[in-house]
């Protein structure tokens, strides 16, 4: 036994099972003791527990017990009893490792003790699943043993008010998607008032489906933008010009970068277009990047692909999962692009005002854990990124699927034709078939074919994901025909129906291999569940896109050589090897992707730690602002003052343009002039001015209440802070969009980056501070202070796309009001004494 756990799993991976199992037989030990407990007793021993930690005992000292009363608990509320492998797994989660567990290990009950163990902290623990429907489904089943053991579950779910949020966010444990937990981290740093927040800090989280979660969905942040509005004549007419462009004359596309490129033919077509000497001139910038745009919604975004168009509107289909991305939409104009490809109504652009990726996200938790069935693959991510091992658990009963070799065609229509041979074939005998596919119109391709071929079978893709758990569910019943998107159902057990056994087990049929070898396996480990019998086969074709990626035309040839025709598919373990070597060319290439995207956001981190750190002391502050606020005068000043004393001979600063400042920003004209400054050091300068401000300041406070002068320090520096933030992350994106340029110029993109971005970063906090010194001396205080968003619309953005979430409008200045005139707010003031200060 021994030698086989280290042929499967490793040498460092037996080690680590060893540990694990010394543990798993001290839980074991307990189960009389803890079986003779009643229900209140066993109930008891949560306040127990809760108790022991505070008197200073750790969660590691009391893993043992409380594992076993949560075992003793699932037997009597789910009638489940976890598997000594199950237990493993718990062990690996709350020692912040990752747990790879086959599919239908019960991953989601052996969640419930390391969950269960961590919350007794009372700072709470997340757990994380891919899609709404999983978390609503664990929070419901799972919360039945927390509610019997004394603890509390939330469900946070999109939609809910703030108040819903924040009941779920003080449970002890709450369920969730990764979307709405990062989400809600970024609207908690936009928020006006502590009350408004949602979040606790972040303690301990379990993710669902790892994988998915930090590797598919690493490289795409999570967005809040404002609406940005542009006129969409442009897309319109970028549209019409690129229908005009012929592939290859015009225009080319490389399909493994995705990449579309205007030949010299197309760029002169433009000129000629436009009506423009020069494309690339500067004033052109914006029709070249709607060309660009339109160009990429032609050649690399394809219908029922890439989105589909429902409702007059583009839905984005997630291309991990299959599923559809409503209220979603690409970003930097390719949405709307794809809108004027499809002839549907323009929406507006958007700015970025809040970013933050699911890696550095989640690298902010006190502990991370997570499970899934497949994460070997991806090893060396996690410990590097994550500082997380995968740990590969044991079956409970040996597997016995058979994964048989691949098949390979010539073509794509011989390929399709043997899998619906062989779909029939197995559906005649009685045996359930689920069969994989990449993208959706490969499903409804072989939907298609099926019908015709007088097959009944079920369609799981991104239009009718609504009833995908019923689905999968019944996808292991006698005579079963259904086709998946690969992750569709994810989460999901499919277990077999009476005598399907007997017939063979469930059989996978994979339609072409993922480009990441972790998504075919995942697709493999749908059959042969807990020692259930069952296959799995892939069919793949020289035309497939990895095949035709990584060089297929010599083996199409030598095919073509040999005679073979569409109905002969060749079985060759070197096909198999050079198919698995192209995925891990593609997995090396996804994982530098990730780790760029990573190195950039990093730069990005450590500003957005400083200003939300900054802004949460603002908000949380109940004492007097008014030291920072003075610290902030007082650095402005000293800029002013050094910039206007450069010179050896005194006689030679610039004293009248220090006066002019401190008049236009600081006092009144009355308070202060340059002879009262001459014949002093540039520190004597300084802190005459500063005796001044301090004295006018003191006035102010006379002049309001207390509470109103601390509210009114608040208002500045939150506006101010959140105004010069927002305008830096935009400028932030745009760096990062062009400075690949500088690759050319020998330079390294990424030290650019970080030098350029610290500098954007410098200056804005010269701006906050010389703004927020402004409005505090110069404003006349009002007495209905209220503070504002800065922002017209926001939409929560994950990835490249936006889902939409609207608040309420705050006055937007125009350029147009006079001073004197009556404020556009409607107050009845004059716009100087309003929103003109």
């Amino acid at each position: 036994m021994a030698g086989l756990l280290t042929k499967i799993f490793g040498d460092g991976n037996k080690k680590q099972l060893n540990r694990l199992q010394k543990k798993v037989d001290q839980i074991e030990v307990l189960e009389p003791d803890i079986e003779k407990l009643s229900d209140e007793e066993l109930k008891q021993k949560t306040d127990e527990f809760k108790q022991r930690y505070a008197n200073g005992e750790s969660l590691d000292d009391m893993l043992v017990e409380a594992y076993a009363v949560v075992r003793e608990g699932s037997k009597r509320v789910l009638g489940m009893r976890p598997f000594p492998v199950q237990l493993m797994g718990a062990v690996a989660l709350h020692e912040g490792n990752i747990a790879e567990m086959k599919t239908g290990e019960g991953k989601t009950l052996a969640s419930t003790m390391p969950a269960y163990l961590n919350a007794l902290s009372g700072k709470g623990v997340h757990i994380i699943t891919v899609n709404d429907y999983l978390a609503g489904r664990d929070a419901n089943d799972m919360g039945e043993l927390y509610n019997f053991l004394g603890l509390t579950v939330g469900l946070n779910g999109n939609g809910m008010t703030k108040e819903e949020k924040r009941e779920a966010y003080y449970s002890d444990i709450t369920y969730g998607t990764n979307n709405e937990f990062g989400f809600d981290y970024l609207r908690d740093n936009m928020v006006l008032y502590k009350e408004q927040m949602v979040q606790r800090p972040l303690n301990f989280a379990i993710i669902d489906e790892v994988d998915s979660i930090l590797i598919d969905e690493a490289r795409t942040p999570l967005i809040i933008s404002g609406t940005a509005q542009k006129s969409a004549t442009m897309y319109q007419q970028a549209n019409a010009f690129v229908r005009t462009l012929k592939h290859e004359t015009d225009y080319t596309y490389d399909e493994k970068t995705k990449g579309v490129q205007l030949t010299e033919e197309g760029i002169n077509k433009a000129e000629r277009y436009f009506g423009i000497e020069n494309l690339f001139d500067l004033n052109h910038v914006t029709l070249t990047h709607h060309i660009n745009q339109a160009m990429k919604a032609h050649a690399s975004m394809q219908r029922d692909t890439d989105y589909v168009v429902q409702d007059g509107e583009v839905v984005i289909v997630d291309q991990f999962t299959g599923r559809l991305m409503k209220g979603r939409r690409y970003s930097d104009g390719l949405h709307q692009a794809i809108e004027a490809k499809e002839g549907l109504q323009i929406q507006n652009e958007s700015m970025t005002l809040a970013s933050i990726t699911f890696q550095n996200f989640f690298r902010m938790y006190q502990k991370l854990s997570g499970m899934t069935g497949t994460a070997k693959t991806e090893e060396e991510e996690f410990r590097n990124i994550y500082n997380m091992d995968v740990i590969a658990i044991p079956t409970n009963e040996p597997i016995i699927r058979d994964d048989k070799p691949d098949m390979i065609y010539k073509t794509a229509e011989g390929k399709f034709r043997a899998v619906v041979d062989d779909i029939k074939r197995r559906h005649e005998a009685g045996q359930p078939v689920l069969v994989g596919t990449v993208a959706v119109e490969t499903s409804e391709l072989i939907s298609k074919m099926l019908k015709k071929a007088g097959v009944p079978h079920d369609v799981l893709n991104a239009k009718n994901h609504y009833r995908e758990a019923e689905i999968i569910e019944n996808a292991g019943q006698k005579g079963a025909v259904t086709i998946a998107t690969n992750m569709a159902g994810r989460g999901t057990d499919i277990k077999l129906g009476e005598g399907v056994a007997d017939l063979g087990g469930l059989a996978v049929i994979g339609t072409e291999r993922h480009e990441s070898r972790r998504i075919d396996n995942q697709l493999r480990g749908r059959s042969g569940r807990q020692g259930d019998p069952g296959s799995s086969q892939f069919y793949l074709s020289m035309e497939d896109e990895l095949m035709r990626r990584f060089g297929s035309e010599n083996m199409r040839s030598m095919m073509e050589k040999l005679g073979m025709d569409d109905s002969q598919p060749i079985e060759s373990k070197m096909v198999s090897r050079a198919v698995e070597s192209a995925q891990k060319r593609v997995e090396g290439n996804n994982f530098d992707a990730r780790k760029t995207v990573l190195s950039y956001d990093d730069v990005l981190r450590q500003q957005r730690e400083i200003i939300y750190k900054q802004r949460f002391d603002v908000i949380e502050a109940n004492e007097n602002l008014r030291e920072i606020v003075e610290g902030m005068i007082k650095s402005t000043l000293e800029r002013v003052v050094e910039a206007n004393t450069q010179d050896e001979l005194a006689e030679n600063w610039e004293l009248e343009t220090i006066i002019e400042y401190v008049h236009g920003n600081l006092l009144d004209a009355e308070d202060i002039s340059v002879d009262d400054i001459k014949g002093k050091e540039p520190e004597e300068i300084i802190d005459f001015i500063m005796a001044i401000v301090k004295q006018r300041y003191d006035e102010k406070e006379q002049e309001l209440s207390p509470e109103q002068m601390r509210e009114f320090e608040k208002v500045i520096v939150l506006r101010t802070v959140d105004t010069k933030w927002m305008d830096h992350i935009d400028q932030m994106d745009q760096l990062r969009q062009g400075i690949h340029l500088r690759a050319y110029g020998q330079n390294d993109p990424l030290q650019e980056y970080q030098a350029e971005g610290f500098q954007m970063f410098e200056q804005m906090i010269v701006d906050i501070e010389e703004e927020v010194a402004k409005y505090v001396m110069k404003a006349q205080i009002r007495d209905n202070l209220q503070r504002e968003e800065v922002v017209k619309n926001t939409q929560a953005v994950s990835g490249e796309q936006e889902e939409k979430k609207k608040t309420r409008k705050p006055y937007v200045k125009t350029e147009s009001t006079g001073r004197n005139e009556p404020c556009p707010c409607g107050s009845g003031k004059k716009y100087k004494h309003c929103h003109g200060k």
